[in-house]
Order: C-alpha cells, then sequence, then structure tokens
C-alpha cells in the first residue's frame, strides 16, 4: 500500500514514512481502528531502522491518526474534523492544503438565485407528501429535452432522478449484476466506480486504455471472453485521461455490445465540459447501441456538487425495473434540489459557457505551470474534462502522494485508477481551482521533488 516508498536519510525519512500512513488513512484505505504492525516488524518489512518507524509513529500519534496502549499494540483512528490542516512548507511558513485529489469545480453563478426563484413552488410542493420515486416530473422534462437536443429522441418516462449519477451505477449493479459476476471497465477508470463493483461482490475487468484512447479490439474480446454482466464506461472526457470516442469509435462499439447483448451504464457526468469552443460533438452511445445503455449523467461537474442530484436516462422498461429496486435503497431524491437544478437547466447557456471558458483558461494554467516546474512529466492536453493525466519519469506515484503532502499538496497515486493496482507511473492533476492556487501547486510540487526523485525501485 506504500508502494515504492523508501528510506532516503533520517532527516526526511520519517516524515515521509508518517506522511504515506498518513495518506492512508484520509484516503479510507486503512480505516479507523485498522491493526497497525509492532514497530520491529514494520522496521524489518521496510528495511529502515526501528528509531525511524518510532519517530513516524510519534508524528502520527500527535496527529490524532494513530492511538498505542502499552500491551495493545497501535491502531489507526480518524481525529475530529480531520481534513488534511496546515503544513509547514519551504520557509517554515504555515499554510493550507491544497486538495488536488477531488477533481470537482465550484459552484456556477446563479445557484443561490435560483434557489430563491423556486421557493414559491416550493410552497406548493409543501401541501403534499413530497415522494417522487422517478423524480420530480419538471426536471425530467427538462432532462429528456436536453437529450432529444443531442440527438436522442427522449421523453421523461426514460429519466430517473438519482442522487447523483454514481448513485444511478449502484443501482443498476444492484439490479443487473450478482456476486461473481463479471463487470467492464476502462483501465484507468473513476475509482469509486470500481469501489462500486466490488461492494457489489462483482468482479471489475479491466481493458487498458491506449495512448491514443480506447483500445476497441481489447473492448471487442473482453465483451466476447469474459461476457461480462455489465460494463461501465466513460466516454465524454474521460476521467482520468480526457479522451472522448469519435462517431466512428462509437459506432464500433455500439456494435460491440449490441453483439454480446451485454448491458452498459455510460458516465455522462463530464459531457458538458467540452473546451474546444463549440466543435461538434459525437452523439449520444445509446444512439448507437440502443436500450441496452444507460446513461448517467449529474449536476456535480457542471453546475455544483452540493446539489447531489443526478439522473439515468434508460428504456422505459428499464427505468421502471430501476425504480422497483430503488426502494431497498431509498425512497426519492430531495424535491428542494430537483427544484433548483431544475430551474438551472431551463436558464439560458450563458452560466455554463462561462464555465467552459473559465476551466479552459485554467487547464492552460496548469499546463503551462506544470511544464516549468516539473519538465520531465509528460501528458496529453485535453479537449475538455477536469485533469491532466500526467506521465512520470518513474514508478513514483504513490511516493508523490505521501511525500507531496509534507508540502501542502494532496495527490491521489495513480494506483486508485486501477482495478488491482499499478499505473504507477501515472498521476492526476485537476485544474478546478483558480489559477493562482494551480501555479502555487505546481511549485509545491517541485519543492517536493528532491525528496521523491531520490526513490530507486527494486
Amino acid at each position: 500500500m506504500l508502494g515504492t516508498w523508501r528510506r532516503h536519510g533520517s532527516r526526511h525519512g520519517a516524515a515521509d514514512l508518517a506522511a504515506g500512513i498518513r495518506m492512508l488513512v484520509l484516503d479510507g484505505r486503512l480505516p479507523a481502528g485498522t491493526g497497525l504492525p509492532p514497530e520491529r516488524e514494520l522496521a524489518t518489512a521496510l528495511d529502515v531502522s526501528r528509531t525511524m518507524v518510532a519517530s513516524a509513529w510519534d508524528r502520527l500519534r500527535a496527529d490524532g491518526l494513530v492511538v498505542s496502549r502499552r500491551g495493545a499494540g497501535s491502531w489507526t483512528a480518524m481525529p475530529r474534523g480531520a481534513s488534511g490542516g496546515g503544513v509547514i512548507t519551504d520557509g517554515g511558513r504555515l499554510s493550507e492544503v491544497i486538495d488536488f485529489a477531488r477533481a470537482v469545480p465550484a459552484s456556477i453563478p446563479g445557484v443561490a438565485a435560483a434557489a430563491e426563484a423556486v421557493l414559491p413552488r416550493l410552497a406548493g410542493e409543501l401541501t403534499g407528501h413530497g415522494y417522487y420515486e422517478q423524480g420530480l416530473p419538471e426536471l425530467r422534462e427538462r432532462i429528456a429535452e436536453r437529450y432529444t437536443e443531442r440527438g436522442l429522441p427522449t421523453s421523461p418516462d426514460e429519466v430517473l432522478v438519482t442522487n447523483g449519477a454514481h448513485h444511478g451505477f449502484a443501482m443498476a449493479l444492484r439490479l443487473l449484476v450478482g456476486p461473481g459476476d463479471r463487470v467492464m471497465i476502462e483501465q484507468p477508470t473513476y475509482p469509486n466506480a470500481i469501489e462500486a463493483v466490488r461492494a457489489a461482490h462483482a468482479i471489475p475487468v479491466p481493458v487498458v486504455m491506449t495512448d491514443g484512447g480506447w483500445d476497441l479490439d481489447g473492448v471487442e474480446a473482453t465483451l466476447r471472453q469474459a461476457a461480462p454482466r455489465l460494463a461501465y464506461l466513460v466516454v465524454d472526457f474521460h476521467n482520468p485521461t480526457g479522451f472522448r470516442l469519435d462517431e466512428a469509435g462509437r459506432a464500433r462499439l455500439g456494435a460491440a455490445l449490441r453483439r454480446a447483448r451485454t448491458p452498459v451504464v455510460v458516465d455522462e457526468t463530464q459531457v458538458e465540459l467540452d473546451l474546444t469552443g463549440g466543435s461538434p460533438a459525437p452523439g449520444p452511445l445509446a444512439a448507437f447501441a440502443g436500450d441496452l445503455v444507460l446513461a448517467t449523467g449529474s449536476a456535480g461537474k457542471s453546475h455544483w456538487g452540493g446539489l447531489r442530484i443526478g439522473w439515468v436516462r434508460a428504456s422505459a422498461e428499464l427505468v421502471n425495473r430501476l425504480v422497483a429496486a430503488r426502494r431497498g435503497l431509498d425512497l426519492g431524491s430531495p424535491v428542494f434540489e430537483q427544484l433548483v437544478l431544475a430551474e438551472l437547466l431551463g436558464a439560458p447557456p450563458a452560466a455554463l459557457a462561462d464555465r467552459r471558458a473559465l476551466l479552459a483558461a485554467q487547464r492552460d494554467v496548469l499546463v503551462d505551470a506544470v511544464r516549468a516546474q516539473c519538465p520531465d512529466w509528460s501528458f496529453r492536453v485535453p479537449d475538455g474534462g477536469l485533469s491532466l493525466w500526467c506521465r512520470l519519469p518513474a514508478p513514483v506515484s504513490t511516493r508523490i502522494a505521501a511525500v507531496a503532502q509534507n508540502f501542502g499538496v494532496r495527490v491521489v497515486p495513480g494506483s486508485f485508477f486501477a482495478a488491482h493496482g499499478g499505473l504507477e507511473r501515472w498521476l492526476r492533476l485537476p485544474y478546478t481551482q483558480p489559477a493562482d492556487t494551480l501555479r502555487e501547486a505546481a511549485r509545491r510540487l517541485a519543492l517536493a521533488r528532491p525528496r521523491w526523485l531520490k526513490v530507486v525501485p527494486r
């Protein structure tokens, strides 16, 4: 779990080991209450001195992340209000941690105004029971209109409102997948999708993304040989690589899915984030694969994650089955948030256009900053989405994630985006924060460089 962590000197070794454990705790890979190995055993496993391990444990105890009791050992803990806190950077200054772990932008302008505008309609809703298992009719109509505008005729009966796109994927797994079934995914892919597959006691079957995007030969072979019960794909500004599957690729993928009769959840949470300035977009995958497609979308990336409203677009028959399966999870999404999103979706497109322009500018700032500060990192500049997928000069992604915390940047190692580990030569850097923050993050990563460059993988 510590990846290629290595001691490289007594001055920083304990701090770096503590940072590596801290990352595992805060990311949930070492949940609170996890028993930790004795100091002597860990020192032997890592080939370091026991003194270094003891010093790292002291740092973690001071942070409240490790609790020890004589005779009972040590275990992880989660201090109240833990969020990373401040860190000491160069010059001894106390700085806030820059969170690069989440690729989510702040709210677009107009959310508060939309909330105020729907208050009269909320008053009308208060006389009823407030349960809409399929979603508020007005919101389903707005979502259906957006699919129709994209070239996929859709009726409100083909839309199910959810508590985010991830909620829709979880419902699809509940309905379509059983324990031990295979689910085809891309590699790399959205980490929470991998966790959802595992939570359903299913087996993720990855198909590797290439330097040019999707390996459609590999997809076709996996559909034939592994016979997955479900697929999960991100064909619009793929997370984390930023690729978008073109029209010809969608036609080929749709044909392969139809031959195999494999349902597919298509994550469209970033479909609105085209940063090319209005180039023609390929049609939704459902236009090529028909009723096999369950398209999930969300307001999280386009408007604001705090709304926690998403949707599934599927055949009316499948939507009815999802509604029935939903009753074991919840009884519908919050009415007020649905009213707010319906108001936002009905507004002029200027706010979304401004969001795309801002993201494009922030992308370019991060591109320049990384090229200047980390010149041996390579990446493809994406046409959309929210992040750069950086290739590193050595397999040190987990090492960078651990060391960077001591310099005030929290990043997610490449292994998080893989079903079975690996991807240590890759790191995701989101460009969802203000330009000055992006430049400072790149500067801090460069400051950490002497620490992680000394790693020599075995």
